[in-house]
């Protein structure tokens, strides 16, 4: 059902897109273009919303935050969307040093609960946070007889071989994320090592960051490392009782997931319009009223109870360092390529 209305949503995007849906010329002339890196359910739902709230026209894709990076690489200062909405912000911060954001002060910055959920030269925005932890199917490990994991290092045990997914570093900043945790935890030298002999017991690289918690539930792998609030959707939207998680015992991390102006978007007034739109209320609130269970950054913003109810509220996390993720991710990310067989599971279309 969720899958069809995501369906009927994006439908009525692109008919919108090519008819209008304003009652005025002038603002049938308006648009924007979107590149989401959330949940596309989360995303069609909040492009409605804008739509029906502005009377712009909104077109969007979804694309994971290291694909957008990518893409905006290439186009290279003439973007072909106007603003980027969700996912982790280290390639946001990325883009960022890179000259392809756009620093813009928003008033409904001051809806933020925090400082730390804005880049310090307002080139984006935080709108969640997402906690990264590790998940598995029950009832395929009560099958093969092994106990489940219980922290980082648990991971290595040779029993585990072909078993785990995780997210591809190039295409996913959940699997970045993964990457700096590690090498904050346990220093870059242990954290390579710890990578090279984790790669023994990887079955699939995934394209997205939520791709290994749409694997496990359904045995197609057995043990998946991301963000916990995808496991919530899996247990409670789709009615998977099969799922086993949990918070590594030797500290984890989080994500702020963000948005953001790309530098020489083609509707500046409509990217400002929308990045106010977004630090709102009314829009953080269709995350979990769509199935994304990330808690909100946003003073006046409903509480997440389904996070809450799996307790996910109670997850103490390391002090991530973004300054050394923006300074050396790319780096870390080139040396894992180097150490991991780098071979068919990390391919994507």
């Amino acid at each position: 059902m969720k899958k069809l209305l995501v369906l009927v949503l994006s439908v009525c995007l692109s008919c919108t897109t090519l008819v209008g849906c304003s009652s005025s010329e002038e603002e049938e002339d308006r648009e924007l273009v979107i590149y989401g890196s959330c949940e596309e359910e989360y995303l069609a739902a909040v492009a409605v919303a804008f739509e029906e709230y502005s009377g712009i026209s909104v077109s969007y894709q979804r694309l994971s935050t290291g694909e957008v990076l990518t893409k905006i690489e290439e186009e290279d200062g003439n973007p072909s969307a106007d603003v980027w909405f969700g996912g982790t912000t280290d390639p946001y911060n990325e883009a960022a040093e890179l000259g392809l954001l756009y620093a813009y002060d928003a008033e409904n910055a001051e809806n933020l609960i925090g400082d730390q959920y804005k880049h310090e030269d307002n080139y984006w925005y935080g709108i969640y946070t997402g906690i990264l932890g590790i998940f598995w199917n029950t009832e395929e490990l009560d099958r093969l007889g092994l106990e489940a994991p219980s922290d980082w290092d648990d991971l290595l045990n040779p029993e585990y071989e072909g078993l785990i997914a995780f997210a591809n570093p190039n295409t996913s900043g959940t699997g970045l994320l993964f990457i700096n945790t590690m090498v904050q935890i346990m220093g870059e030298d242990a954290a390579m090592d710890y990578f090279a002999e984790l790669d023994n017991n990887i079955m699939q690289y995934t394209k997205s960051g939520s791709g290994a918690s749409k694997m496990v539930p359904l045995g197609e792998v057995v043990i998946g490392v991301g963000f916990l609030h995808d496991v919530v959707y899996q247990i409670v939207d789709m009615g998977y009782d099969n799922i086993g998680m949990t918070a590594p015992t030797s500290g984890t991390s989080y994500e702020i997931g963000a948005t953001a102006i790309f530098e020489g978007a083609t509707n500046m007034d409509e990217a400002q319009e929308f990045i106010e739109f977004a630090l709102s209320p009314d829009c953080v609130d269709i995350a979990q009223e769509n199935g994304s269970y990330q808690f909100l950054v946003i003073d006046g913003a409903a509480d997440v109870q389904a996070a809450v109810d799996a307790g996910l509220d109670t997850i103490e996390t390391i002090e991530y360092d973004f300054e050394d993720a923006t300074a050396n991710g790319s780096a870390y990310r080139e040396t894992f390529f180097e150490v991991i067989n780098n071979d068919d599971r990390v391919m994507t279309e």
